[in-house]
């Protein structure tokens, strides 16, 4: 693995370069600047993996150099080193996600060598490999193909009841299975189906699916609310109320137990289709989830106006919350938002225990992350269920006694 560091101190980078080594990392290029890092990366010379960055240098700092690593299509990994307010790090973060670059972590100056040797061991497990991240796009007419040719499946992810830790339902999340590429993430096929009118079909599709996979289910004894996304262009069609209560009858489940999310963005279109298709999907008792709360726009104006059921507080506000006083107060603002609307809340991007434990603790109703359970196939659903039964009893004694400790402390 080839790593450049960057770094206007001389004392910084030679203090970084020494932790490297210590870590097992030999082949280390040092810059003083972004321009010379520029030169470097643009010569071709060097095909560099991974790169450390600090945001305040002088001739050039990490915002600028953030943006000429789009220009030249910079591939590898970045990490964010600065000395400055930590909001300042999160900021930049998101905006080298934003703009696709593969943003690995960030770090606080001065860097801790087992905060490194963390972030280093978490994010590279295969360390000797170079970055090769591939991002094929995909023709709107093989999409139809794989709609045609049942190639679109849905794997689901577990919603748990904090309180108790029970699974009350799960969240289709669908995948393409392409015959020569293998599973293939929705980021790298949805925006095809909503620019070239294909977003109808897959959701039919998913619906289908999902509806059927829930009879299943309700089958087998297991009763669990099923939650399916729809797209901005689902609320332009007057008749989609009618159109899904249809297809939930005829799987033979419950309106009630059926619950579809709404991303904000997908409001403003058309608001006043949106308005009549919404209020007519809970006229038929089919339940409403407002998702990715506080990532979009007008959202106070969509919380007063339509009857969601549901608030899920978007990742960015609940991953690290426990040990963000800026994140936190974004996440318990719309945690109190929800109450004080009588709505459910569900805390989406739970991916470790610090975030278990935080929104357990803060009274959120259902909690959906990585930590519970990764989305999966169907068919793995009955024996997770099984794990789970057993890992949530160490949890829920844990956290209870923190909580008690927490209390009296």
């Amino acid at each position: 693995m080839k790593i450049l560091l960057i770094d206007d101190e001389p004392f910084a980078l030679k203090l970084l370069s020494r932790q490297f080594a210590t870590l097992g990392f030999e082949n280390v290029t040092l810059c003083g600047g972004g321009h010379d890092a520029l030169s470097l990366l643009e010569s071709g010379a060097d095909g560099i993996d991974l790169i450390f960055c600090d945001l305040q240098m002088p001739e050039m700092d990490g915002v600028e150099f953030v943006r000429h690593l789009v220009r030249i299509g910079y591939s590898g990994g970045l990490v964010l080193v600065s000395g400055e307010d930590g909001r300042i790090l999160q900021t930049v973060e998101r905006l080298a996600k934003a703009h696709q670059l593969h943003v690995l972590g960030t770090l606080q100056k001065p860097v801790s060598s087992v905060e490194l040797g963390q972030l280093l061991e978490c994010k590279l497990p295969n360390a000797a490999e170079p970055f090769q991240p591939v991002r094929k796009t995909y023709a709107p007419d093989e999409l139809l193909w794989a709609i045609a040719e049942g190639q679109l499946i849905n794997y689901y992810q577990p919603k748990v009841d904090l309180a108790s830790g029970v699974v009350t339902g799960v969240e289709a999340l669908v995948r393409w299975q392409h015959p020569d590429d293998g599973l293939i993430f929705p980021d790298q096929f949805l925006s095809t189906a909503e620019e070239h009118d294909l977003i109808d079909d897959l959701t039919k599709t998913v619906l289908a699916s999902a509806l059927y996979q829930a009879r299943l289910w309700r089958d087998a004894g297991l009763s669990l609310q099923m939650a399916i996304n729809i797209s901005m262009e689902n609320l332009d069609a007057l008749n989609f109320p009618d159109y899904i209560a249809r297809l939930v009858e005829k799987a033979g489940i419950p309106l009630t137990s059926v619950l579809l999310e709404v991303t904000e963005i997908g409001l403003m279109k058309n608001p006043l289709a949106s308005l009549d298709i919404l209020t007519r999907l809970r006229l038929k008792h089919i339940f409403l989830s407002i998702d990715d709360f506080g990532s979009r726009h007008a959202s106070l104006t969509q919380l007063r106006s339509i009857p969601f059921d549901e608030l899920k507080i978007n990742r960015t506000f609940v991953h690290g919350a426990g040990r963000d006083a800026s994140i936190s107060a974004i996440y318990m603002a719309s945690l109190e938002l929800a109450r004080q609307l009588g709505m459910k809340t569900v805390a989406e991007g739970v991916e470790d225990r610090h975030d278990w434990d935080f929104v357990r603790a803060s009274g959120c109703d259902l909690a959906q992350g990585y930590f519970i359970a990764k989305p999966m196939p169907a068919a793995d659903m009955i024996g997770w269920m099984a794990d789970w039964e057993d890992r949530q009893r160490d949890l829920f004694v844990y956290s209870d006694v923190l909580s008690a400790h927490n209390k009296w402390a």
